[in-house]
C-alpha cells in the first residue's frame, strides 16, 4: 500500500522560500493526480494545489496563484510544491495526498478532500511577519 511522506516544512521570515516534497513508497504513484492541503491551527483543511497524474494539468486556490508551484518527477515519485514569498497566513501544517482512482480520478474535483486518499502525516510550515 502506498504511503506518502511530507518534507520540507520549516520557519521562515515572510517573503521567504521554501519547497516541500512528498515521496511515495510500496505503491503505484505515478498514474495518480496528487494534491497538497494545508491546515491552520482552529481551520479546516484547505486545498492548496493539484496536479494531474500526467504532470501537465494543474490548480491551485487563488490565495496562492502566481506564488506556489506544484511539480512532480515520476522517476522519483515525487511531487514538489515550490512556496515563494510566503505570508504569515500561509502558516499551517501541509498535507500531500494521492488521488483515490488512478489517471482520469474519478467524478471529484480535484480540489475536494474526499478525491483523496491516502494522505501523509504533514510537514509544518510557519511564516513570521
Amino acid at each position: 500500500q502506498v504511503q506518502l511522506l511530507e518534507s520540507g516544512g520549516g520557519s521562515v521570515q515572510a517573503g521567504a522560500s521554501l519547497r516541500l516534497s512528498c515521496i511515495a513508497s510500496g505503491g503505484s504513484f505515478f498514474t495518480y493526480g496528487v494534491g497538497w492541503f494545508r491546515q491552520a491551527p482552529g481551520k479546516e483543511r484547505e486545498f492548496v494545489a493539484s496536479i494531474d497524474w500526467t504532470g501537465t494539468s494543474t490548480l491551485y486556490v487563488d490565495s496562492v496563484k502566481g506564488r506556489f508551484t506544484i511539480s512532480r518527477d515520476n522517476a522519483k515519485n515525487t511531487v514538489y510544491l515550490e512556496m515563494a514569498d510566503l505570508k504569515p497566513e500561509d502558516t499551517a501544517d501541509y498535507f500531500c495526498a494521492r488521488r483515490s482512482l488512478p489517471k482520469l480520478g474519478g467524478t471529484l474535483y480535484p480540489s475536494d478532500r474526499n478525491a483523496y486518499t491516502p494522505w501523509g502525516q504533514g510537514t509544518q510550515v510557519t511564516v513570521s511577519s
